[in-house]
């Protein structure tokens, strides 16, 4: 919708509170629970994590592939998660959270990541938002041919 209007987005997180930095793991998911009533689970940031549900198996397995994709590239999996946020189009900028001056310099070097089409390919089908129902009913074949008798109307470019 952004890049349709022509509006710039500025990502929030871009590293989903840490998650795509590659420093969290399943464990961290399965393990005990949050141990707070108050929504901000035991006052760490993986407690924090898992209360906004930004620590779960999806976003793990995006950040898996990142890892992989950093190792390949010789780079850290924030400096992947970073760079491939800022290459697509609609992203203006984007906002850092670094605390120290080493985490600023790290993420500083997404700006000479380089990737390939394969492993652009390899995170946007990790990261694919699925849209769910009704959607997928909706954009079924069948459910097509059913309600439109098979016409499809082109998207804008």
């Amino acid at each position: 919708m952004a890049r349709e209007l022509g509006l710039g987005v500025v990502p929030y997180s871009p590293l989903g509170g840490g998650v795509l930095s590659g420093k969290y793991s399943l464990n961290d998911v399965t393990s005990a629970g949050t141990g707070s009533s108050d929504g901000t689970g035991d006052g760490t940031r993986r407690g924090v994590n898992l209360a906004l549900g930004t620590l779960n198996e999806r976003n793990l397995a995006v950040a898996g592939v990142a890892r992989e994709v950093a190792a390949e590239l010789g780079r850290t999996p924030a400096q992947v998660a970073l760079a491939w946020t800022l290459r697509n189009s609609g992203v203006t900028t984007t906002l850092i959270g670094a605390r120290t001056p080493a985490q600023l310099e790290e993420n500083l070097g997404a700006l000479e990541v380089d990737f390939t089409a394969a492993q652009l390919a390899r995170l946007d089908a990790a990261g694919a938002i699925e849209l769910g129902q009704p959607h997928d009913v909706l954009a079924s074949d069948h459910i097509r041919r059913v309600t439109t008798g098979g016409l499809r109307i082109e998207t804008r470019r």
